[in-house]
């Protein structure tokens, strides 16, 4: 190669390096621009949603996270589904069997259980139980209220 065409090839590259940064801090620049504000929320100061007689729900919505807390009464049974969304279940107290990648898998107080999206799974509480599910993206069918299969519907 010359000398000539060298340079040219060195400065294409420098022209591609220094697009790609800048497109790569613009989208940072963005995300932080679109930062939601800290938030400081007690859980009793949010009401407990009443999907059935025997479930309760409660989140918080981040940008890019959401976090339930949902109590379920021994014997409520979430039917299958499955969702686009990670889903991480912490059971802190009672347990949840869930039947999930033809298993069954019983989760008790202290466990977590890492369900991949569109993972289909159900879940039943063999004894009241109190769990945190955090999911990513946050659910948009619970936050439209649009969660049919745990309102009996």
């Amino acid at each position: 190669m010359t000398g000539k065409l060298k340079a040219k090839a060195a400065a294409g590259r420098k022209a591609k390096s220094a697009k790609s940064h800048n497109r790569a801090q613009r989208a940072v620049t963005k995300h932080a621009a679109s930062r939601t504000e800290l938030q400081y929320i007690p859980w009793r100061t949010i009401p407990l949603e009443d999907l059935n007689p025997l479930l309760q729900r409660q989140f918080v919505v981040g940008q890019e996270i959401m976090l339930a807390r949902v109590l379920l009464k021994k014997g409520c049974i979430v039917p299958e589904h499955s969702h686009h969304n990670e889903q991480l279940t912490y059971i802190l107290d009672g347990a949840l069997k869930f039947c999930i990648d033809g298993r069954e898998i019983v989760v008790h107080a202290g466990e977590v259980l890492c369900i991949p999206a569109h993972m289909p799974h159900k879940a039943e509480a063999l004894e009241d139980t109190v769990d945190l599910d955090v999911f990513n993206p946050p659910r948009a069918d619970w936050i439209n209220k649009t969660d049919q299969y745990l309102r009996g519907r």
